[in-house]
């Protein structure tokens, strides 16, 4: 149960980081490719962009996993615990309605690249493997909206405070 835990714990960190190294290290060395060498590939910015987009998705379910993403929450301030969970547990129900559909949608645009065997254009490998970004983004997403429901019902449950997240300003 510990390796479960720490998955939980820790999976979009190393995710992240993981994406983040290949992508500043592919970079620097595009950089000193073309500056030295006056040669550059293709199959470096393929690298650096899909890489992007995957820590772009990550990065938003580690967001939702700490309540991280911008919005405005004046009157989460005039609000009681009672109140503020529940809207809370409403913005996440919405959240997870659109996550929902999202995860449809994005779906179909890698049955469709699958079923056509389209490649990228510089290391000629299947774009579904870059494509799956978007609906794995969501997926996790969809996990994360998952818990912080139970989270926010557990909280209304005991009235305990509702979790909010690190505020960036106070």
């Amino acid at each position: 149960m510990g390796f479960v835990r720490r998955l939980d714990r820790d999976a979009e960190r190393w995710l992240l980081l993981v994406f983040y190294v290949m992508l500043v290290i592919t970079m620097a060395i595009e950089v000193l490719r073309r500056e030295i060498f006056s040669y550059s590939s293709i199959w470096g910015e393929e690298i650096v962009r899909y890489s992007f987009i995957y820590l772009a998705w990550i990065g938003a379910a580690a967001a939702v996993k700490e309540r991280a993403h911008i919005r405005i929450d004046v009157i989460m301030h005039y609000l009681g615990p009672r109140p503020k969970a529940l809207l809370y547990i409403f913005g996440d129900l919405v959240m997870f309605g659109v996550a929902v559909i999202a995860l449809y949608w994005s779906y179909e645009s890698v049955h469709i690249s699958a079923k056509f065997g389209s490649v990228t254009d510089g290391l000629r490998i299947s774009k579904v493997w870059f494509l799956m970004a978007v609906p794995l983004g969501f997926a996790l997403i969809i996990v994360r909206l998952v818990q912080s429901l139970m989270r926010d019902i557990h909280s209304l449950r005991t009235g305990k405070p509702v979790y909010e997240g690190d505020t960036l300003f106070d």
